[in-house]
């Protein structure tokens, strides 16, 4: 059995902050680019913007790429660059990214323990899935199938943020009320301070929550003005959905696939939830560099540490200690799309049984 030492990772993980800043021009430049060029192209006419939306949508997968990065602190030297420029990509992807980086960290710790942690979509396990009601069964297929990823991409980037927001001062103010009640003034500062939602974990995460949704709609209002309500917002939605899609279309196929590595906590690995439970997305060069080489997720969940410029080098460099990675290609989603279950019994991703209530 391959050990974590056999890999050669370390010398991958060395970061450069001259190529670091290179991706970010020649990605945000182009993005915001894009926005102008498709505000003068709409005035000529329409049929210009379908290659324009085609690619503001690859640019916003890179600096939803190059976000993810810097909430792994792999893409500067500097932590507090790392978390700068990740507010700004924030911003342009409309999520908060110090909170998402917290999310995405726990699913990195627990690749492959599906008893901890069900995938982007929050998967049953089949014992669960049982459970539910025939109607519920098929409501819980139906809200899983690919077509579903557009809806579910606007949503994910566009309103679930803003919702966390609303939804987390609500319930403070709720918190905060039911203090006044009680003990009137008296702690009023301590208690909001000691506070702990659960939609933020820390102060930390509640103020980039904040600040990112008041940059996000300060945009949207600034360009809804500058552009017209119509178009800003139809283009808007078209790339924010397209986009989203892709990321939970790419993100869904790297660890929900046929013999995917998928455990309970007792008897979980952390090296083979790695190797096993991360596959390698066989793309195209263009879309290789679109998503800054994320497909080569078994080495970036060996370490995330490396930046995304070092993974293709250091998945050639251990190519001989894969040989257990599962291989797809973008024909393989709708295959993929049928694990959405986790047997615990077999230790095995399975897709949903054709007959209601089996």
């Amino acid at each position: 059995m391959v050990k974590t030492s056999d890999f050669v990772l370390a010398p991958y993980m060395q970061r450069s902050d001259r190529r670091a800043t290179t991706q970010i021009l020649n990605t945000v430049l182009p993005y915001l680019g894009l926005w102008v060029l498709a505000a003068k192209a709409a005035s000529i006419s329409l049929w210009l913007l379908p290659p324009i939306v085609a690619l503001m949508v690859l640019f916003l997968l890179r600096c939803f790429s190059l976000m993810h990065d810097c909430g792994h602190y792999s893409l500067f030297r500097s932590k507090g660059v790392n978390r700068g420029v990740g507010f700004g990509l924030g911003v342009i992807n409309s999520i908060p990214p110090y909170a998402w980086s917290r999310d995405h960290a726990y699913h990195h710790k627990t690749n492959g323990d599906w008893q901890r942690y069900r995938g982007i979509a929050d998967f049953l396990s089949t014992e669960e899935f049982a459970q539910l009601s025939p109607l519920a069964q098929r409501l819980y297929g139906l809200l899983r199938q690919p077509i579903m990823t557009l809806p579910g991409g606007f949503f994910y980037l566009v309103i679930q943020p803003r919702l966390t927001l609303v939804f987390g001062v609500f319930e403070l103010i709720g918190h905060g009320w039911a203090h006044l009640k009680t003990d009137g003034v008296r702690n009023l500062g301590t208690m909001f301070s000691a506070h702990r939602s659960k939609y933020w974990q820390t102060q930390a995460e509640f103020w980039d929550v904040l600040l990112n949704n008041l940059c996000v709609v300060a945009s949207w209002v600034l360009l809804s003005y500058a552009m017209g309500l119509g178009l800003f917002w139809s283009l808007y939605a078209t790339v924010m959905t397209l986009a989203g899609a892709i990321f939970i279309g790419v993100f869904f196929v790297q660890h929900n696939f046929e013999g995917a590595y998928a455990h309970s906590t007792a008897d979980w690995d952390y090296l083979r939830g790695a190797i096993e439970g991360s596959s390698y997305l066989d793309l195209p060069p263009l879309l290789k560099w679109f998503t800054a080489d994320i497909s080569y997720h078994t080495i970036h969940h060996l370490s995330e540490k490396i930046p995304n410029y070092n993974l293709a080098a250091c998945h050639q460099a251990n190519r001989h200690l894969l040989s257990e990675v599962t291989t797809l290609g973008l024909g393989d989603l709708f295959h993929c799309s049928k694990f959405i279950l986790w047997d615990a019994a077999t230790n095995q991703l399975v897709p949903v049984p054709t007959k209601p209530g089996v």
